[in-house]
């Protein structure tokens, strides 16, 4: 009686831990705060600044959702800077999509093209891709994980495609880790580290985002 109401207890705990967009009571006693709540944008604005650009992106099913449009496509951003910090999200891209997360940004170029008006942050990235997409597949360093056409993710692990995959980044004070589905993939020396937002990339494909979550981390 006493291993069953223990299993039904671990059930319980793990199928809390696993619901999208919420933290567990130890997620918060560790310092992780939601910078996605699930349901609006709050916290989220067009990478320039400007409100939070409906044109391209949206909340669907409990994800900020990059959408696939013909007038231009904008990054978003948090409102919030962040220095030294431990970042988790799940992600999920078709066949053959493309995207990123920036961070560390140190610029934002906005201009029109015959495909409208584009908006994109300037930084380091971490690539979010499927292997079939023609850029991610011209070169290791621009596979899921990387630091996007700088450093190879090793292990090269495979993203799932249409399903949600699990992605970490830390930035401590020179050095910056990417995991991506459990695996530490990326480890490098940043050679600076200055306070700035973290962005979500359009990319012309359809990627949704959840369970975007962050704590800081103090300076050594």
């Amino acid at each position: 009686m006493k291993a069953g109401i223990l299993l039904l207890a671990a059930l319980a705990t793990a199928a809390h831990a696993a619901e999208p967009n919420r933290l567990t009571e130890a997620e918060k006693q560790q310092g992780w705060r939601l910078l996605f709540d699930g349901a609006t944008a709050a916290g989220w604005v067009e990478v320039t600044g400007k409100l939070f650009p409906t044109n391209c992106w949206t909340v669907e099913g409990g994800s900020l959702k990059a959408l696939v449009r013909t007038d231009g496509f904008q990054d978003i951003r948090t409102v919030e800077s962040f220095q030294f910090f431990e970042l988790e999200f799940e992600w999920k891209i078709l066949r053959a999509g493309n995207s990123g997360l920036k961070y560390l940004i140190e610029k934002v170029d906005e201009w029109t093209n015959a495909a409208g008006r584009q908006a994109r942050a300037r930084g380091l990235e971490y690539q979010l891709a499927d292997d079939e997409n023609p850029d991610a597949a011209s070169d290791p360093r621009r596979a899921a994980g990387s630091l996007y056409s700088v450093i190879a993710p090793v292990p090269k692990i495979k993203p799932k495609t249409g399903e949600f995959n699990q992605s970490r980044l830390v930035v401590r004070e020179k050095r910056v880790e990417h995991w991506l589905n459990g695996v530490k993939v990326v480890e490098f020396d940043a050679p600076r580290v200055q306070t700035s937002p973290i962005s979500l990339q359009n990319h012309t494909s359809e990627v949704w985002f959840r369970s975007i979550k962050v704590r800081e981390l103090p300076a050594k």
